[in-house]
């Protein structure tokens, strides 16, 4: 048996958990298919972290929790090491073939800790606050478990058996007295761990029903609106606007000359020319110009500043490696490049033939959605330099979203 937890201020726990070791699973094993494609939900980022990480330091920060496990997929141990490897967590657990079963191999796991109680969370619910856990942990008793939830304030349709295609409504479900469960769901660790081995092998839609037909209660306690399940493309989105505040707009300009060649570097593309553009790098001038861009929605200098011309080691240097540069700065600051837009100046070489291939890569140097990313070109109408096609110059500009800064 573990010795006994020492806590400042136990009078905020029932008299049950004052000295006993509470611990947080937390369920990260699900494949999260309505998210939409890339990786599972929980090693998404939302701002500058990912879901698992900001779940898992809401449990960590918490003056209560003395242990958090994770329950993951036994494929995702690389992602999982990435999001929160640095913050010296007990070993995951491999998760089972279904939500239910995880559970079931996280609570074993955790009995060489012997807890009193356990927190079940689902990593999804990245928003938890310290004031929701702990008015969780406050409504436990040795036979009672507690859930937050929030009371139904919409009319309930049920739909008519039929065509899925063209639902009918059967009739209207009365709302009093309805809930909306969320997790983190508390529970007394021996009751819940033997009311889950009880129920193996039935599929129950949380673990308060697990609990509750094993015959013990569950109390409501108010839960929260901030603490939503991301599931769909939508949520991460609102998840995103609601963190990212701070949106700037920077803007980027560059030129460079012509010189003897057969190719010129393009956006990231090598487009066949009969002369390449001079200068201390590959001179992308398009690349060039959208990292001026992002530099300068940060307020962070310019290209010059970062890659200066006078040191030898950028000479012939891909520009792709300045774009990611500027982009792992915006990563850095926590936030999230939404759209950027180049336009390439130049009477030759014609850039339309070229511009889906420019698009992909910027996309791909910035991890971005195609449909984020903008490349046009124009001509000067035979003017000035590009028009005598003595150069290109490139202008750009990019949108960025960095977290408000207190």
């Amino acid at each position: 048996m573990p010795e006994p937890v020492a806590r400042e201020n136990p009078e905020t726990l029932p008299a049950f958990l004052a000295h006993r070791p509470i611990a947080a699973l937390i369920v990260a094993a699900g494949r999260g298919r309505r998210a939409g494609e890339g990786l599972p939900k929980q090693y998404r980022r939302v701002g500058a972290e990912t879901v698992l990480r900001r779940s898992v330091k809401a449990f960590l920060a918490h003056p209560a929790v003395d242990t958090v496990v994770c329950v993951i997929h036994p494929d995702d141990r690389d992602l999982y090491d990435q999001a929160v490897g640095d913050l010296g967590l007990a070993e995951p657990v491999a998760g089972g073939a279904s939500r239910q079963d995880s559970v079931r191999h996280g609570l074993d796991a955790l009995a060489g800790a012997a807890p009193g109680a356990v927190l079940i969370h689902d990593a999804a619910r990245c928003f938890v606050s310290a004031d929701l856990i702990g008015r969780t942990l406050a409504a436990l008793t040795p036979e009672t478990g507690a859930i937050p939830a929030l009371p139904v304030v919409d009319t309930l349709k049920a739909q008519a058996p039929g065509d899925a295609e063209r639902p009918v409504i059967q009739r209207t479900v009365p709302r009093a007295g309805l809930w909306r469960a969320q997790t983190p769901q508390a529970f007394p660790y021996p009751a819940i761990l033997d009311a889950h081995h009880a129920a193996a092998g039935q599929e129950m839609t949380d673990d308060a029903a697990i609990f509750e037909a094993a015959g013990r209660p569950v109390r409501l306690v108010a839960g929260a609106q901030e603490n939503v399940k991301l599931t769909t493309p939508d949520d991460f989105a609102r998840a995103d606007a609601a963190l990212l505040t701070d949106v700037r707009l920077g803007t980027g300009f560059d030129v460079h000359a012509f010189e003897p060649g057969d190719h010129a570097m393009l956006c990231g593309v090598k487009v066949p020319h009969d002369a390449k553009l001079k200068g201390h790098s590959d001179a992308d001038v398009g690349l060039h110009a959208l990292t001026d861009a992002i530099l300068g929605a940060l307020g962070d200098g310019d290209i010059g500043t970062h890659f200066p011309p006078s040191d030898p080691k950028w000479r012939g240097a891909a520009s792709d490696k300045f774009l990611a540069h500027a982009a792992a700065l915006v990563a850095a600051r926590g936030g999230r490049i939404a759209h950027v837009d180049v336009t390439l100046i130049c009477e030759r070489p014609k850039i339309g033939p070229h511009k889906d291939a420019m698009k992909a890569r910027v996309a791909e140097i910035l991890a971005l959605p195609v449909d984020r990313v903008s490349v046009k070109a124009t001509t000067s109408e035979r003017l000035g330099f590009t028009g005598r096609e003595e150069g290109i110059a490139a202008q750009a500009a990019a949108t960025i979203r960095l977290p408000e800064r207190g």
